[in-house]
């Protein structure tokens, strides 16, 4: 599986790149913390909401901290999905601990 860190994430931006970023947190989260210009498409409808996803552009997949957007991937792929798909190594967490600490620390119970 492809992997990007949160470095060149934010190069990416900062160059202005064409890619989705897909946030596959619950909304609750995402209430709480989001990475600018991210799209919310929780884990469990990414496969009903494949559509939205744009296969001609490069896709960087973040959740919390690189699980269930490694699990979304995988689902993607299993499910016929062609695009160019990059896993957030640390999610999240680590955007926020590397990156913009502006962007909170949160913790599920």
């Amino acid at each position: 599986m492809k992997e990007i860190t949160v470095q060149e994430l934010k190069e990416k931006m900062d160059a202005g790149e064409d890619f989705q970023l897909i946030d596959v947190r619950q909304p609750n989260e995402w209430e709480i913390a989001k990475i600018e210009g991210a799209k919310l498409i929780p884990l469990g409808e990414i496969i009903q909401r494949m559509d939205e996803l744009d296969d001609s552009k490069e896709i960087v997949m973040q959740c919390k901290s690189g699980g269930r957007s490694a699990r979304a991937i995988m689902m993607l792929q299993q499910a016929g999905f062609k695009g160019d798909m990059a896993n957030l190594i640390g999610g999240i967490g680590a955007w926020s601990a590397e990156i913009d600490p502006d962007v909170p620390q949160y913790h599920l119970h």
